[in-house]
């Protein structure tokens, strides 16, 4: 009885296949980054077609379940109770992601810090490799070649998105069009900046040393903060172009925008990340 109906601002989705498909996609691609590096199940290593077919169906479920999420909030489902929990749940995934980036931090503070504190021990070898930081014989990136490039591109992004989200606010769709597509593209010359920079230093390996038996700990620690922030780069860089597709096609109004709204808050989130790897892994703790 449809007049009996609960009244209520709360949406109440539809029975969804998406969690189940996600969840099987992602133990396949698991697994098959299990195969890939080592070989399972009569697998030899280096057999990827398993991680790449997980891959696919996680990358499915995205495109699937968002595209729900859009046709809920253009059916006006999100009311404002419901807006407030897709903010919290935002608020939170961003929380988890500053986590995320403290572990790779620790790390390189451990190194960098305390590496002092191993060199007491009574064996050489380990008095040797603890004996600097950066380890001798490796060749750092200098702050204030590329890597200042790529903070001035990160820093006019962080100004061209918030040109968009005020824009968007006000009715002006034409200037959010145009902030859009110039964070896209910064995004996406940082991301082809930071790809040359891997280049150059793994061609003329640069974090490689027979001096140093912890050298490759530098390289490892390096790699992972820098190399993890960039694929963060390329997942806002993929958001913020849904976004502008979404907005060129009719989507967005000045009072709801909140897809937009969230890929700005990442995308300040990943700026914020780069300045601190910028000043402590590139300035104060990489002059070797």
């Amino acid at each position: 009885m449809a007049q009996d109906a609960v009244k209520h601002d709360y949406h109440l989705v539809n029975p969804s296949p998406w969690p189940l498909v996600g969840s099987l996609a992602a133990m396949i691609m698991a697994i098959g980054g299990v195969v890939w590096m080592k070989g399972l199940f009569g697998l030899e290593k280096g057999t990827w077609w398993l991680f790449a077919l997980g891959f696919a169906g996680v990358i499915y479920t995205f495109i699937g379940w968002w595209a729900e999420v859009i046709k809920e909030a253009n059916a006006g489902d999100h009311t404002p109770v419901v807006a407030i929990g897709l903010r919290y749940g935002m608020i939170l995934f961003i929380a988890s992601e500053v986590m995320f980036f403290v572990a790779w931090f620790w790390i390189f503070f451990e190194m960098a810090l305390f590496h002092g504190a191993r060199g007491v021990s009574s064996i050489e070898d380990v008095q040797t490799a603890w004996a600097a930081w950066p380890p001798k014989g490796i060749e750092t990136v200098s702050a204030w070649h590329l890597p200042l490039v790529n903070t001035l591109t990160l820093l006019l992004s962080g100004t061209t998105v918030t040109w968009a989200h005020h824009a968007l606010q006000t009715g002006d769709r034409k200037g959010a069009r145009n902030g859009l597509i110039l964070t896209v593209l910064l995004g996406i010359v940082f991301t082809a900046i930071q790809a040359f920079e891997y280049h150059h230093i793994l061609t003329e390996k640069l974090f490689y040393s027979e001096e140093a038996a912890n050298a490759g700990l530098y390289g490892s620690s390096f790699f992972m903060a820098t190399g993890f922030h960039g694929f963060h780069v390329l997942i806002g860089t993929i958001f913020l172009a849904v976004c502008l597709i979404r907005l060129m096609r009719g989507g967005f109004t000045p009072k709801q925008h909140f897809g937009f709204e969230a890929a700005a808050w990442y995308w300040h989130f990943v700026d914020v990340v780069w300045l601190f790897l910028f000043a402590f892994i590139y300035v104060i703790f990489g002059a070797a």
